[in-house]
């Protein structure tokens, strides 16, 4: 729904509750037409069921509401004289419809200064819970949200298992558009593929669907600071509206709100405004080769050539990444070779593929691995192994002085990738060398031609909500010609440290700000999913920053035990 829609819908919503409660205004000493005046009778209402005025504001906070409301019709009714259990089961049902029984039919009187603990263990728990739920989320909501690292596209920054905490104030925390949905849960419940919230997926019906036109329209939150260049960033996935992710062609018949898309981490290397071009896998803004802050630690694979087992090799140098079918010659005795024992243990559970070289000169290309005991009973020496290496420059500096070490070359892709935005014939990138391409900036406008057609189709489509078609060398926006664009709306660039492992901004396009998730600001905790263990040193360690990362465990630790401390002092002075 547009604005005008949902304030006509909010005034149908206010008539409803002053003709379901007018006349139990009246019976609280109070006015008829209090009932009626939007968010005054909010207001009125907490004074008449004994709470806080500012619980008025809960119910105006998308998804809070949504267990304020219950809570609300439950109180309304206890402060009637309807404590039973039964009338609390129908003022949830009913969706607060009881009221009306309560106003017209039903002989009650308002109970003032009423007991506001609950009347049984179990009620009083039940409040705790929920009062929890509440507060919670509009902390993971408007405030700080968890974030868990999934993927290695940030690796020797952010590593796979760091989990983060992400500021939602920073650059303004975004009003949820989704407003029917469980608290605190993103687009499906855990250990379930069941969506967490209500709404229709079909393309063709995201607009017509009753149930999406309880969206909310985009809003945000007055932040403190911009996004700047260079900035790790988590956002809402644009390329989340297909249904295959290795497809980046859009999926007219799947489509997801913004604020359910999939939450990405990555570097913003490039901003509203910069013209951005890629080189041998290092960005260019502006011309000039983007400098990134000392923490972070770009990757590229490397080819690499060495006599030594690709296992051995890989352990001395602390190579984690590499590519998944390497390639190895060994050199193997004739006696050995021609053992069909030996013959067929090599070809078990195809993951390497090996040229065994007899001393006859005779190759032979066999597929299987090489298990330590096979490998010692043949008495195999390595002639060659070759692989890539996934390392930053610094390692891939030290690994060329290593005397085993035959050949290191960089991997730099040359062939274009159809899965590369724009997904346009006419535009021949690679991963590595991409662009020059120009980042929208709100308010700036854009000469259009059927050159950058492609590059700027989505942006003006899809995200800022026109209908954009070409019709020979013509541009067509909501049906007129049009040579130029003016943005709605700021536009960034992401993309992974990890330069050839990342899915990012070269395959899925610009980002909307209105896609904008937070800032992280600093990591909870760090698991080793492949050794199983905690990596104490990441701790409680900041996300942005220069020089060496500090953990902060020891003062986070010192102060939690300070205001268990002081709590326990406090209760033992109340309680003299």
């Amino acid at each position: 729904m547009n604005g005008t829609q949902w304030i006509i819908f909010f005034l149908i919503i206010q008539g409803i509750h002053g003709l379901a409660t007018w006349k139990l205004y009246i019976k609280a000493g109070r006015k008829a037409w209090e009932a009626f005046i939007p968010v005054y009778n909010a207001v009125i209402l907490m004074k008449i069921i004994n709470r806080p005025w500012w619980w008025t504001i809960l119910l105006f906070l998308p998804i809070v509401n949504l267990i304020m409301f219950p809570v609300i019709w439950v109180e309304t009714a206890r402060s009637f004289g309807k404590n039973a259990t039964v009338d609390t089961f129908l003022a949830i049902v009913t969706l607060g419809f009881y009221n009306f029984y309560l106003n017209y039919v039903a002989d009650v009187k308002h109970i003032e200064n009423r007991a506001l603990i609950a009347g049984s263990s179990a009620g009083d728990w039940i409040s705790s819970i929920l009062f929890a739920i509440v507060a919670a989320t509009i902390v993971h909501t408007y405030v700080m949200q968890p974030f868990v690292i999934p993927s290695s596209s940030l690796e020797k920054t952010l590593l796979v298992g760091d989990f983060l905490f992400v500021s939602k104030f920073h650059y303004g925390a975004r009003v949820p558009m989704t407003t029917v949905g469980l608290p605190m849960v993103h687009d499906s419940i855990p250990k379930t593929k069941t969506k967490s919230y209500l709404f229709n997926d079909k393309y063709e019906e995201r607009n017509t669907s009753w149930i999406n036109k309880l969206q909310l329209p985009y809003m945000r939150l007055p932040g403190f600071e911009n996004i700047t260049r260079n900035e790790i960033v988590v956002f809402n996935q644009p390329a989340d509206t297909l249904l295959d992710m290795n497809d980046f062609t859009p999926d007219r018949n799947y489509y997801k709100p913004i604020d359910k898309k999939t939450n990405l981490v990555k570097r913003c290397v490039g901003i509203a405004g910069d013209t951005l071009e890629i080189k041998a896998g290092h960005v260019y803004i502006n011309g000039e080769k983007n400098v990134l802050p000392d923490r972070a630690r770009l990757q590229f694979f490397y080819e690499i050539k060495t006599k030594m087992n690709i296992n051995d090799f890989s352990n001395k140098h602390g190579i984690t990444e590499r590519s998944p079918r390497p390639y190895e010659i060994f050199n193997i005795s004739n006696t050995y070779w021609n053992n069909p024992e030996y013959k067929l243990a090599l070809q078990q559970n195809p993951q390497v593929s090996l040229v065994v070289v007899s001393q006859d000169s005779l190759n032979t290309r066999v597929k299987g691995r090489l298990t330590k005991k096979v490998f010692d009973a043949l008495k195999m020496t390595v002639v060659e192994t070759r692989f890539d290496a996934n390392m930053t420059e610094e390692l891939a500096a030290k690994v060329a002085k290593d005397p085993s070490v035959i050949s290191l070359e960089k991997v730099n892709s040359e062939t274009p990738d159809a899965r590369l935005f724009p997904q346009d014939s006419e535009y021949t990138f690679t991963a590595d060398n991409f662009g020059p391409i120009y980042i929208p900036k709100k308010g700036e406008t854009l000469d259009l031609t059927i050159k950058n057609y492609p590059l700027y189709k989505r942006v003006i489509g899809e995200y800022e909500r026109n209908t954009i078609t070409s019709r020979g060398n013509q541009i067509l926006i909501n049906g007129e010609v049009a040579t130029s664009y003016t943005f709605k709306q700021d536009y960034y660039w992401m993309m992974g440290d990890n330069r050839q492992n990342s899915i990012d901004s070269r395959y899925w396009g610009f980002v909307p700000f209105d896609h904008v998730v937070g800032k992280p600001v600093l990591v909870w905790m760090s698991f080793d999913t492949i050794k199983k263990k905690i990596r104490w040193d990441r701790l409680f360690t900041t996300v942005h920053g220069t020089g060496e990362k500090t953990s902060y465990l020891i003062p986070v630790l010192v102060l939690i035990a300070g205001l268990i401390g002081f709590n326990r002092f406090r209760k033992r002075k109340k309680a003299k």
